[in-house]
């Protein structure tokens, strides 16, 4: 665990370690808080920045559109290879929610998978609900009713992973509501705090961390 460290000091850390692996180099779990700040995936768009109001908006080479990362969020940075491990893109985008899922479950809510949107989501009525998620979905709202509590954005560089998963423990969420979260325009964000969930970030990271070893381990 990192503690709490600038969003631009860890990803140069994380482009620096990735650079410099070999074959032979042992993957790495990173687990770190960041200061509040905006990050701008390959596919981010100037104009899902609402308002700002003076927190950094940093551009990076991960895929996906902007979020925000803060205070009370465990941020995940897996730097794997995905080569020797056997798997591909897919499957390691599959491990990381899977892993959210479990970490959430743990503490009573069920997390949904909503294709074609990566990230992990919450039903706002009933984030307890054991009930899959069915019916069409809006094609004006393919949101309602959701929340989402964690946002994923990798890169992958000669068969080596970086960035990572960002889960929502207990945090200020007003800085969503100046962006238009991962691209959607009034896609609610929540914590655990938000469902009644109440614990600390270092017990989330751990919980995170572990899972995240033992799917991710040859």
């Amino acid at each position: 665990m990192l503690g709490r460290r600038a969003y631009g000091d860890i990803e140069a850390e994380m482009r620096a370690f990735t650079e410099a692996r070999r074959p032979d180099t042992p993957d790495e779990i990173w687990l770190v808080e960041h200061e509040p700040v905006y990050t701008q995936g390959l596919a981010g768009r100037a104009d899902h920045v609402l308002d700002a109001q003076g927190v950094p908006v940093v551009a990076t080479n991960r895929g996906g559109q902007v979020t925000y990362h803060g205070p009370g969020q465990v941020v995940a940075y897996p730097l794997v290879d995905l080569q020797r491990l056997g798997i591909y893109v897919k499957e390691y985008v599959y491990r990381l929610e899977h892993c959210v899922l479990k970490v959430l479950a743990s503490h009573g809510v069920t997390g949904h998978r909503v294709a074609g949107a990566p990230g992990i989501y919450v039903r706002l009525a009933d984030p307890f609900s054991h009930a899959a998620l069915t019916g069409p979905v809006p094609a004006d709202d393919p949101f309602r009713g959701l929340g989402k509590i964690a946002a994923l954005g990798i890169k992958v560089s000669r068969h080596c992973s970086y960035h990572g998963v960002a889960l929502n423990v207990a945090m200020d969420l007003s800085p969503y509501e100046r962006i238009n979260p991962c691209g959607y325009a009034g896609l609610r964000t929540v914590d655990l705090a938000t469902l009644g969930v109440f614990t600390d970030w270092a017990t989330v990271a751990r919980q995170l961390g572990e899972r995240l070893a033992a799917h991710l381990s040859p």
